[in-house]
């Protein structure tokens, strides 16, 4: 039970993780391209993982042993990649055709400043500007094919086709709101490293940082064959919907609201969550009086998608904080949140046994 752990072994977010986060969400690491979050993640977790590899595809593969007898083998997954742009070829005056990494409505990029490469090279998404449009022109939707990334001065940083860009949104705090370019997922890899650092001794904990999650949850797929675990946990950032509707009747298709807790996944566009887990971590949370709430059904999809299907299947379940504008420039989540997601995906794992799992589903 939570109440046998030394308070030292509980994790808690502070004024430290909240800077680690700042340092996640601000690094570039559009899919494909996660080496900068990457060496983060190492950097903390070294002195608390009994095993570390790094896979083929660049995940960071962490296991961390149990300290009691006949654990759960249990994975923990939180993707390392963001949205982002890919650069294809320079038009000239510094001028680069650029393609979407992830989804990103189009509408949402003219104008907006981004960094470059690993240097974090600045730029912008620039279009024709509205005076010198015509008026069939301003009808017309968007098309990346028509903007370009503009570096505005002579190419002297080796920026080239092949670099990856992403939103120059710098993490900031303001009170209880966390606003950044790159929470989805950092928020998750932040929680997953605390969680490391501070692993239930009745679990093997197989932490895997996954890779090219935005481009169809291609890492997690490899990191779940190898790891083979008896269950796991997607920890993501999942969009909410709870802005007021214009017409003034009620928001129903909320799918999550700010401030509620984190989100549990009863099912999205390709995963249906384990009925035992989702059981377990509403008991606990209620047990522990930790608010949470359902996430609506419906589209999206989250690491677990890949993972519950390999070998001869993986009981899996999404536990999400939930965040305002997801794949625009900005990520807005509230602190609580995040706090409470900590807590109840640590508060569960210290409760979970396999005899869970040993009787036959209805």
């Amino acid at each position: 039970m939570l109440n046998t752990i030394p308070s030292k072994d509980i994790p808690s977010i502070g004024l430290e993780q909240i800077r680690l986060l700042e340092t996640l969400s601000n690094a570039c690491a559009a899919s494909g391209d996660e080496g900068e979050v990457r060496k983060i993640v190492l950097d903390q977790i070294r002195p608390y993982a009994d095993e570390i590899n790094i896979d083929a595809m660049g995940n960071v593969l962490a296991v961390r042993k149990a300290r009691e007898s006949n654990p759960l083998r249990v994975m923990l997954a939180a993707h390392m990649d963001e949205i982002g742009f890919m650069l294809l070829k320079e038009d000239g005056d510094c001028q680069f055709q650029f393609e979407i990494i992830g989804g990103i409505d189009p509408r949402q990029v003219v104008g907006k400043p981004v960094w470059i490469g690993k240097e974090h090279v600045p730029g912008v998404i620039g279009s024709r500007p509205i005076h010198l449009m015509n008026a069939e022109e301003r009808k017309q939707s968007v098309s990346i094919s028509n903007l370009r990334i503009d570096l505005g001065i002579k190419n002297e940083k080796n920026v080239e086709a092949g670099d990856r860009a992403v939103f120059a949104t710098k993490f900031y705090q303001s009170r209880d709101s966390l606003f950044g370019k790159a929470l989805d997922d950092r928020i998750g890899v932040a929680t997953l490293i605390e969680i490391l650092k501070h692993a239930p001794p009745n679990i093997e904990l197989l932490a895997a940082f996954t890779v090219q999650e935005e481009v169809g949850l291609r890492g997690a797929h490899i990191a779940a064959y190898r790891f083979n675990p008896d269950m796991a946990i997607a920890l993501d950032s999942t969009p909410s919907n709870d802005m007021p509707v214009w017409d003034g009747t009620e928001n129903t298709r909320y799918n999550t609201r700010l401030g509620m807790g984190p989100a549990l996944y009863i099912a999205d566009r390709s995963t249906i969550s384990s009925p035992r887990l989702i059981e377990h971590f509403v008991k606990t949370a209620q047990t522990e009086d930790i608010p949470f709430q359902f996430r609506q059904a419906g589209g999206g999809s989250t690491d677990a998608g890949a993972i519950h299907r390999q070998r001869e299947g993986i009981p899996s379940l999404s536990i999400s904080v939930p965040g305002r504008y997801a794949h625009t420039t900005t990520l807005v989540v509230r602190l609580e949140d995040w706090k409470n997601t900590l807590k109840l995906v640590h508060s569960g794992l210290c409760k979970i046994s396999p005899a869970l799992f040993k009787t036959t589903q209805p």
